[in-house]
Parts: structure tokens; sequence; C-alpha cells
């Protein structure tokens, strides 16, 4: 009988000595979880859009904010990266191609009706879907009043 409980004792012991490395991995785990989910389609991020018609997702993760846009079906339509008033497009989505920034503005692209999707203290993105089914976007500073002054496109 005293065999049978030590083995249960140990057991227990044991059980909750992993129990208790699991809980401390999520714990070291969950700063870094703020950057996951960037170029998924559903990633599991609050959506942030200011519109109904887009699904805008920011993460962070060492003082860099990445703002990754996608339709209403989930298709992943493009990303940045921003800190400090400096932005860089990442590689991912359909209209990756498609996205002007202060550093790189657009050339031009066809003037359609346009819509402000997303504004923090820092950042704004404008979203200007085109008639062959590619978006542009411009993403610029918050402070600026003028967007076109602001380097994200100019227009034909």
């Amino acid at each position: 009988m005293l065999g049978s409980l030590q083995k249960f004792v140990s057991c227990r012991t044991a059980l909750a000595g992993l129990l208790a490395v699991g809980l401390s991995v999520s714990a070291f785990a969950a700063p870094s979880s703020q950057a996951n989910g960037l170029g998924q389609s559903w990633p599991n991020a609050r959506d942030v859009s200011a519109s109904p018609n887009w699904h805008v997702y920011v993460f962070e993760r060492d003082g860099v904010r990445y703002i990754q846009v996608n339709d209403l079906n989930g298709t992943v339509r493009g990303a940045f990266a921003t800190a400090n008033g400096t932005y860089v497009v990442l590689p991912i989505g359909v209209d990756a191609g498609h996205i002007g920034t202060p550093q790189r503005p657009l050339p031009t692209l066809r003037s359609a009706p346009s819509e402000m999707v997303y504004r923090d203290s820092a950042v704004q993105l404008q979203l200007i879907p085109q008639s062959n089914g590619d978006v542009g976007m411009r993403a610029f500073d918050s402070t600026c009043n003028d967007p076109f002054k602001c380097g994200g496109m100019q227009m034909q």
C-alpha cells in the first residue's frame, strides 16, 4: 500500500511540475505573442478598422508597429511596418506593390474614391480601390493634413 501511495504522490508531483513549467513558458511567451498572426487571413488579433469594408490588424514588437490590411474575405492585401516616422513596406499580400509611404511614394495611381481605414496617434492609412481589383494604400504620419504632400502617392 505504501508503494502505491508513493507512486500516486510522485505522479501528482510530476504533473504539478509539468503544469508549472508549462505556465511559466506561456508567461515568458506572452510579450512576443503580440506579433503573432502577421500575414494570416484571420490573425488572432483585434480588428481595428475604421471601415466596415476592410479588416485592419496591428501588431507590435520591440517598438515596431506592423499594420496589415485584409479584405472581407480574409485575403491579405498588404502590410507595412513603422517606427519613429519611418515606414517599410512588407512583402506580404496581393497588393504589396501598391503601398505608398513617405519614404517610398507610389508614382501614380488612378484617381478613385479613397477611404480612411485606420488612424492612431502616429499613423494614418488610406485605401484607394482601383477598377481592376487592385487596392492602393497610402500610409503616412497622423500629423499630416494633406496626404498628397506627405508622400503616400500621386494621383493621375
